[in-house]
């Protein structure tokens, strides 16, 4: 892989005497031009100022492509919409990891390598008893991730493509697994080993709910739902936790690191743990008057002056309604419809304030839509899953794309590792006086 020819050419003129700058364009398959330059500082002494690298390409992709204005997102050029309705996860894996989806026998082949990974150390248990039984699902698993290093050191040269590969079978197959201990942990629950008769996604759920004194029976609606939900979670181009990602491993530190660095990046509310702030916030509608209040609470939105912030509306890349939330819309409805919750308090309040966000003026004049958030937090309340480990199940989604993404960053001929700039306004060079003259 690497960057195609340049299509064009830009010239940079200054003001201050330095010399123009011919700057080569470079023209994706679909989407912006990217300007190249890295000939910038060698040439001129300057930098770029790009605060959150808003308008800075740092790589060159082939994996997943979003036009925020179209609403438009697809995995290796195919639509999203499409994935989530006539494929299952690994499916959708190994479009991610080796670029095509697979035939039925290639499907069999890699089912079969991920289900015998499912099983983790034993000795994963003793670590986790360490963390305190309130401790969050993902303090947690951030460490569970990271101390995968120390149990598999026989797949962490990011060097070699077989470990590299091993490496991302184990954290696919595993990563189920270990946010169930993580949940079962906290609740006080006996661990519940998987079954290698389950599907990927009935598994899961056999593990997070299964008790030994019955036998668990896996629900096809909810299975369906929750699978919905990490095939729209597995992947979302340069986002905040991938660009730590690919970070992290430009230094060629080992996968487990990389992706434990990932988990933790997207703990914060901002990214991972927005669908956790969504459920939150219709806890406190609730928790002060409910359904028959929320003119109030929306007045206080509309309110310039108010702190008041709608969760789970909107997107920072989205200036369209999320592909992903229409999906998660059709499943949140057909998810309540099974459990019978539509007249649930928390559900009723959900759906009013849906209502309200798709017709209200101020809403959609401002494309402030239900996101993908919104919907699959209360898919996760409804099937069971506690709000604080909504995190843990969008990292156990989200492994495929970063390990992906850490892939094709390795694989790319022009990689280095990460060293971003700055512009520096603090104090010139000074000298230290004594301690008594300071």
């Amino acid at each position: 892989m690497g960057l195609p020819q340049p299509s064009d050419k830009a010239t940079l003129s200054f003001d201050d005497g330095t010399p123009p700058l011919e700057i080569p364009i470079y023209r994706g398959t679909v989407g912006p031009d990217v300007l190249d330059i890295r000939a910038l500082y060698s040439k001129t002494g300057k930098f770029t100022y790009d605060p959150g690298f808003l308008s800075t390409a740092s790589c060159n992709s082939t994996i997943t492509y979003i036009d925020g204005d179209k609403g438009e997102l697809l995995y290796r050029g195919y639509p999203i919409e499409q994935l989530a309705t006539r494929c299952d996860f690994l499916e959708v894996c190994h479009l991610l990891l080796f670029g095509e989806l697979p035939d039925e026998k290639q499907k069999a082949d890699f089912v079969k390598r991920v289900t015998n990974h499912t099983m983790v150390h034993e000795q994963m248990q003793f670590f986790l008893r360490g963390f305190r039984r309130d401790a969050h699902p993902m303090a947690v698993m951030t460490g569970l991730v990271g101390a995968m290093s120390a149990f598999y050191p026989d797949s962490m040269n990011l060097n070699d493509p077989w470990q590299r590969e091993v490496s991302a079978i184990r954290l696919i197959a595993k990563l189920p697994t270990l946010t169930a201990m993580a949940y079962k942990y906290t609740v006080g629950q006996p661990l519940i080993y998987p079954r290698n008769d389950l599907s990927y996604t009935g598994n899961f759920m056999r593990m997070m709910f299964a008790v030994p004194a019955e036998e668990y029976k896996v629900n096809d609606v909810l299975v369906r739902a929750l699978d919905r939900i990490f095939i729209l979670h597995a992947d979302h181009e340069q986002n905040a936790s991938t660009s730590t990602v690919r970070l992290c491993a430009s230094s060629g530190t080992n996968p487990f690191a990389a992706i434990a660095a990932g988990v933790a990046c997207l703990w914060g509310p901002a990214h991972g743990g927005a669908n956790e702030a969504a459920l939150n916030m219709l806890y406190d509608i609730q928790k002060n008057g409910g359904v028959e209040r929320i003119g109030e609470f929306i007045a206080k939105v509309k309110d310039k002056n108010s702190s008041v912030r709608l969760m789970g509306f909107g997107h920072r890349v989205y200036k369209n309604y999320d592909p992903r939330a229409k999906l998660m819309r059709e499943t949140c409805h057909e998810v309540l419809g099974e459990l019978g919750l539509q007249d649930d308090p928390l559900f009723k309040l959900a759906m009013a304030l849906e209502k309200i966000a798709l017709e209200d003026d101020y809403f959609v004049s401002r494309k402030l839509y239900p996101n993908v958030d919104f919907y699959s937090g209360i898919v996760q309340k409804a099937i069971g899953i506690p709000v604080p480990l909504f995190t843990a199940v969008f990292a156990l989604a989200r492994t495929v794309g970063w390990i992906a993404q850490l892939n094709e960053m390795i694989a790319d001929p022009e990689y280095k590792i990460g060293r971003p700039r700055q512009l520096y306004v603090g104090s010139t060079q000074r000298d230290v006086k004594p301690i008594g003259q300071r």
